[in-house]
């Protein structure tokens, strides 16, 4: 169950490497619905591909926010490989080619993205009373234990 509350205190499994891609867009003219919608709906597509194929795809999960000019969605990745191949993907390609064709080079829309490759050990993050979210959906979810009842015993830094 998506919303089940773990009550306590829970952290991630850290001992592999992985990417956090960050990729959203931005309205900048609100009126030009014609310019971003087109944009803003490509989205639901690779989405739904990336769960469907999670596993081959090396797509881990990810958070997504809907603000008033910009929406943003925070996605967790196996690896940096798996991340560029799927933006090879044809989904991914046809969904760019079009974004170019259509909107490219004009004021109405923006879409940015990072890419953070990220070691083992050195990430962490702990979650209280929380269903599995963020990191905490994407690896494996734990309990906190003694080993593990600080920032800098979750980082290896003890």
């Amino acid at each position: 169950m998506a919303n089940k509350v773990y009550t306590g205190r829970y952290t991630v499994d850290n001992t592999e490497d992985m990417v956090v891609f960050i990729i959203g867009m931005r309205v900048n003219k609100r009126l030009a619905i014609h310019k971003w919608f087109p944009v803003f709906t490509a989205m639901p597509g690779m989405v739904k591909e990336l769960y469907t194929n999670k596993e081959e795809l090396g797509f881990l999960s990810m958070e997504s926010y809907f603000g008033l000019k910009t929406t943003t969605m925070i996605q967790y990745w196996r690896s940096l490989e798996d991340l560029l191949v799927y933006a090879k993907n044809e989904k991914h390609l046809a969904a760019w080619k079009q974004f170019n064709r259509k909107v490219n080079n004009n004021e109405a829309v923006g879409i940015y993205h990072e890419t953070y490759q990220i070691r083992k050990g050195t990430y962490e993050a702990i979650y209280v009373n929380m269903p599995h979210y963020g990191l905490g959906k994407a690896l494996p979810h734990i309990a906190v234990t003694a080993e593990k009842n600080s920032a800098s015993k979750r980082l290896n830094n003890e």
